[in-house]
């Protein structure tokens, strides 16, 4: 660039590459996240919109518990397991991934609680004492008993091709009201889960929806987000740099005919500069008073549930929590031990949050999904090389029937939908499909699933592809 000499920054000029990794570039994915105001004249991405009609939910925030929770160990006793624990269950179909043996009892206790009596496993405690807030769907069913293709279908709609995920989908939908964060953020301590980054991908969608990745094992903001704060510049520096670069790449831009990925890449420069102020703030739980911090209690996991609360309330449209890398819910063996353990990393954070939102007045208007992307069976997963060490005292996999819950976002409070049969294996009443939640997600937000589409490849897709039905039944 030989013919530009700003006074102002003659000691402080970096190359473009330079810039991408001094200036609050360090969050990967936010190479392609939300967008500023208007851009010369073109219609933001991320401007909040209007949804199609009037929604009861604002916005979402998905606690993925990856790997498959036991829905006979959680929200769905089944006392027929305890007569039949030890024995061959009769039942004709009973189809898994691997070669299963006797009925096998939860050995966990059940209670009913709240006005609604719903019924909530003893490893819940905190989440039992919000049960009137919870709208149980028991009959839960997906396509398949493996990993990677249910974490697709239950995140983008679709097993196996590229898709966009529903929080894509929902902020391509609604945009979002703080163009200083990202729209769509989703934390997983200590890397990745199953999947990878396809699991918050934006598809076809343009680049700008894709979900931002934050590695919630760290504590600090400046470890949180790479590159947070410049210590070489000042903001008026910065800017003056930014301004400079953006005209620069205005010109690029134009001359290869507004080309999306381009755009959506300089966007982000902009908002790698405003979110030094705001992302500062958002993810720093020192903030908030001592009091709300113990509510949440300490590990990852309050931690991750109180920025997700943070972060919707700083008009974040689409947070998605995930329990941990892998899939730490997958408990082929000492179910016991492992379920235990992994409800008491969550448990207290996740009552926490129903109540701290509730006490703000946000629940009624903020969607909170609970689960996994499918169940286990009722019966002990016999020894399996590489699966389970060859214990006797673990789940298999199991997609024909589970559990999920959401709160708040229009749904009935103290309610359950459906029932799997007298064991847990198989949804039997009111079935719901992955395919029907997206379409009753979406409705609760404004939209008909059949309407929100996306032109490409020379027809029009939508998260539910051609499937789904709202599930009226649930909404309040």
């Amino acid at each position: 660039m030989p013919n530009h000499h700003p006074d102002e920054l003659r000691h402080h000029f970096y190359t473009r590459r330079d810039f991408l990794s001094k200036v609050g570039m360090g969050m990967g994915a936010a190479a392609f996240g939300a967008l500023m105001g208007k851009a010369d004249g073109r219609l933001n991405p991320w401007s909040s919109r209007p949804a199609q009609f009037q929604g009861r939910a604002k916005r979402v925030i998905h606690l993925f518990m990856n790997g498959g929770p036991s829905q006979v160990d959680t929200f769905d006793p089944k006392p027929q397991l305890t007569k039949y624990h030890g024995q061959e269950l009769p039942m004709e179909n009973l189809r898994t991934e691997r070669k299963t043996g006797a009925g096998y009892r939860s050995p966990f206790t059940f209670g009913k609680y709240g006005q609604s009596g719903i019924d909530v496993s003893d490893i819940f405690p905190h989440v039992a004492k919000c049960a009137d807030d919870l709208c149980v769907i028991r009959s839960m069913h997906a396509d398949v008993p493996n990993h990677e293709p249910s974490l697709m279908l239950m995140n983008c709609g679709e097993a196996r091709l590229v898709r966009p995920s529903m929080g894509s989908w929902v902020t391509y939908g609604l945009g979002t009201s703080n163009q200083n964060l990202p729209g769509f953020i989703t934390m997983c301590p200590g890397g990745y889960p199953i999947q990878e980054s396809q699991n918050w991908q934006a598809g076809f969608l343009p680049g700008s929806y894709q979900g931002t990745y934050i590695d919630t094992k760290h504590k600090e903001v400046e470890k949180l987000i790479e590159n947070i704060r410049n210590s070489r510049m000042d903001q008026g520096q910065q800017r003056q740099q930014l301004d400079l670069l953006q005209r620069l790449n205005q010109r690029h831009l134009e001359r290869r005919q507004a080309d999306g990925q381009l755009e959506a890449r300089l966007q982000s420069f902009e908002l790698a500069y405003r979110m030094q102020m705001d992302a500062t703030d958002a993810f720093d739980i020192q903030r908030e008073p001592e009091y709300i911090r113990d509510l949440y209690g300490g590990g990852t996991q309050g931690r991750q549930l109180l920025i997700a609360r943070r972060l919707v309330e700083r008009g974040v449209r689409f947070v998605q929590v995930w329990h941990g890398p892998g899939q730490p819910w997958d408990n082929h063996d000492d179910i016991e031990t492992r379920h235990r353990k992994l409800a008491q990393e969550c448990d207290q954070a996740i009552g926490a949050l129903l109540t701290d939102l509730k006490q703000r007045g946000m629940l009624e208007d903020t969607l909170v999904i609970w689960g996994g992307e499918f169940g286990r069976t009722p019966t002990v997963e016999l020894p399996t090389p590489g699966a389970n060490a060859g214990k006797v005292n673990g789940r298999d996999h199991n997609h024909y029937g589970f559990t999920m819950w959401m709160a708040g976002g229009g749904v009935k409070g103290g309610y359950i939908h459906g029932a799997t049969d007298e064991f847990g294996f198989k949804a039997v009443e009111k079935p719901v499909h992955v395919h029907d939640l997206h379409a009753t997600i979406l409705h609760l937000l404004g939209f008909d699933h059949e309407q929100l589409t996306y032109h490409y490849a020379g027809r029009d897709f939508r998260l539910t592809d051609v499937h789904g039905h709202v599930v009226h039944d649930i909404i309040a």
